[in-house]
């Protein structure tokens, strides 16, 4: 059975039909139609290291998961790609004809990213995604909650926190522009590709923020250690913001005040705390299990 072709955007077209991938620049064929061993450019830069870093407005994402959804993201427009032979075969789809394509080995893409990164013989460099502002999610389901995060600031606790909204069908994550991290290939890989598909909003005021959804008829919810309420005992009915810290610092006295009630998760006390993305998934699967 042919794969699905990939519905990508940039240098190939925004939205061409796709073929099958062709022999890109660096390839060889040989006789018969058969692609023979190569080296990509991303091999051969200056001095024989890269930097990295994408070029000035681009962002780089890795792994099979996050440039796949990339790929498939109509609204990511894509500079490039490199990968190795075998990490383009793991894409589900194809790409266009005239797809930026480089072929590359491990060694050369591992000189494309941030060091020790689990690039899986994928490395797409894009445009990073456009602004979303807050009143187009608030504007949407209701039943869907609201992710609301306050000084999260790791990379990796982001990814895996937009990964959990999008398995529970959150309508957004919300973060404050000064106090969160960038669009970048790690958010991306931690997120498995959910960056693509949970919008994230970054605000300049996060009580503002909350102020508005409150405005749009949520109830948030802020997850605190010390709340003398479960998470449980606390959700009502209606759409819910659920609002968390980052870890060991919590909620900012502003935005705790800015929220309708303040819940614990009811863990043992033998624990002090939960990491703030493994709490994040636990009081999404709270709220889309209200009975």
């Amino acid at each position: 059975m042919a794969k699905r072709r990939l519905p990508v955007n940039g240098a190939a077209g925004r939205s061409g039909e796709i073929a099958a991938i062709p022999a890109g620049k660096g390839t060889t064929v040989a006789k018969g139609g058969k692609k023979g061993a190569l080296r990509g450019r991303a091999g051969r830069m200056q001095g024989g290291r890269g930097s990295g870093r994408a070029s000035t407005g681009q962002i780089r994402l890795w792994g099979r998961h996050a440039v796949e959804a990339a790929l498939k993201n109509p609204s990511r427009v894509h500079r490039k790609l490199w990968a190795t032979r075998e990490g383009v075969a793991s894409l589900d789809g194809e790409l266009p004809a005239d797809f930026p394509l480089e072929y590359a080995d491990v060694s050369d893409l591992a000189r494309l990213v941030a060091r020790d990164a689990p690039h899986q013989g994928l490395v797409l460099e894009c445009a990073p995604l456009e602004d979303i502002f807050l009143d187009e999610v608030l504007e949407g389901d209701p039943a869907r909650p609201l992710v609301v995060l306050d000084q999260v600031t790791d990379p990796h606790n982001l990814g895996a926190i937009l990964r959990s909204a999008a398995a529970f069908d959150a309508c957004a994550v919300v973060t404050q522009d000064r106090h969160a991290p960038p669009e970048s290939g790690v958010v991306a890989k931690s997120a498995s590709g959910a960056l693509e598909v949970v919008p994230w909003v970054r605000v300049v005021n996060l009580s503002r923020a909350l102020e508005e959804a409150a405005e749009a008829g949520y109830w948030r919810i802020g997850l605190a250690g010390e709340a003398q309420a479960t998470l449980g005992e606390a959700l009502p009915a209606g759409p819910i913001a659920l609002v968390l810290g980052a870890e060991g610092e919590g909620l900012r006295e502003n935005v705790a005040a800015h929220c309708d009630a303040l819940a614990r998760l009811p863990i043992s006390s033998r624990m002090e705390s939960l990491n703030v993305s493994n709490a994040a998934a636990i009081a999404l699967y709270a709220v889309a299990s209200r009975s």
